[in-house]
Parts: C-alpha cells; sequence; structure tokens
C-alpha cells in the first residue's frame, strides 16, 4: 500500500450523483486508466452507552466501526480525535457483546462504493456515498503506490488529481501534517474516510433553530 488522498467531489451543477460519477469515470477512462473491479467503505457509527455516563453530566464518546474492501479480514475502530484499533472481523461480533457500552446510533450507517482505476502507478476509486437508500455524495480515492512517506510524493499526487478534478482538487489532508516523515499506513486512509463521512452527514443535517 503506498500514499492515499480521500476527497469530496461535488455534484455537478444540474447533475445527479450518479451522472456526476460517469463524468469523472469518464475523464479517468479518457486518461487511459483502466478498470480494476470495485470497492467498498463502510462505517457505523456507535455512541457511549447512557448507563456508562455517570450523574457528572459527562459527554459521550463517538466511536466508528468501519471496513474496507482492500482489507477485508481487518476491522478499523476509530474515536473522535483518538486512536484508531484495527482488528480482525470478528470486532463486529464483540460490539454486539459491548452494547452495555457502546449503542449504535440509530439509521448511523454510511458507505461508499464504486470502481476501482489503475493509472500507472495511481489507483484510482470513485464512489458514491449512500446513507440507507440515497445517494449522499461522491468519494475519490487516489492511491499513489511506490511511496510510503506522505511529504515524499504529495506534489506528484497533487498533480494526478488536478488532472481529472480540476478546480475541485483538494489541498493535502489534515493527517499528511500529522504524520510527517512517517510511513503511511492503511489506518491513515480510515481516518480520512471517517472526515469525509462525518462532513457529508453534517451537509445532510437541517438546521434547528437555537441549536448549534
Amino acid at each position: 500500500m503506498g500514499v492515499t488522498c480521500v476527497s469530496q467531489m461535488p455534484v455537478a451543477e444540474g447533475k445527479s450523483v450518479q451522472q456526476t460519477v460517469e463524468l469523472l469515470t469518464r475523464k479517468l477512462e479518457m486518461l487511459g486508466a483502466e478498470k480494476q473491479g470495485t470497492f467498498c467503505v463502510d462505517c457505523e457509527t456507535y455512541h457511549t452507552a447512557a448507563s456508562t455516563l455517570g450523574s457528572q453530566g459527562q459527554a459521550g464518546k463517538l466511536m466508528y466501526v468501519m471496513h474496507n474492501s482492500e482489507h477485508p479480514l481487518s476491522c478499523f475502530a476509530l474515536f473522535e480525535n483518538g486512536p484508531c484499533l484495527i482488528a480482525d472481523t470478528n470486532f463486529d461480533v464483540l460490539m454486539v457483546k459491548l452494547k452495555g457500552f457502546f449503542q449504535s446510533a440509530k439509521a448511523s450507517k454510511i458507505e461508499t462504493r464504486g470502481t476501482r482505476y489503475q493509472y500507472c502507478d495511481f489507483l484510482v476509486k470513485v464512489g458514491t456515498v449512500t446513507m440507507g437508500p440515497s445517494a449522499r455524495g461522491i468519494s475519490v480515492e487516489v492511491e499513489y503506490g511506490p511511496c510510503v512517506v506522505a511529504s515524499d510524493c504529495w506534489s506528484l499526487l497533487l498533480e494526478f488529481l488536478q488532472s481529472f478534478l480540476g478546480s475541485h482538487t483538494p489541498g493535502a489532508p489534515a493527517v499528511f501534517a500529522n504524520r510527517h516523515d512517517a510511513v503511511y499506513s492503511p489506518a491513515d486512509t480510515m481516518v480520512q474516510y471517517m472526515e469525509l463521512f462525518n462532513k457529508i452527514r453534517k451537509q445532510q443535517q437541517v438546521p434547528v433553530a437555537g441549536i448549534r
């Protein structure tokens, strides 16, 4: 695995999510990228059970349990602003047994699915982000395979992203700054997906008067 950048692509004006995805994949194919199967990343949110908070008015913590088809035998558990635990797929069974401590948030499942493309040393995944039956956004993941240190290859990643995202090219992911010269890991990709999913969730929320 190399260094990866995950970003959101806005829906093109006058187009649907699916039509925008088709525009993006057509651009990739015109560049010479070849289809290489499909991918899926999913995320379910758990919150601290009320019984564990006590009477001190403590704020509950959120935990995100995630899966990535690139790592079929692994399960990722991420805390907001906290560590990322990588476990095997039986972790989902463990969460059921921990329902006295963590409870699944209602209708919290969010996922992105789409097609993988290979272009030279780049692996590109364009996905449709869904919550329930509804398409809510577009994810774009680009991985540069030959490098494992983000600071050594961001300029290359940026140049490639600009070739098909144009004005929607993202800035460097926050996780890159935190890693400095450290070796990039699959957990860093999952942190980016967690941030993307949370951003899309917030975009779907209807503001309530008096509540921020």
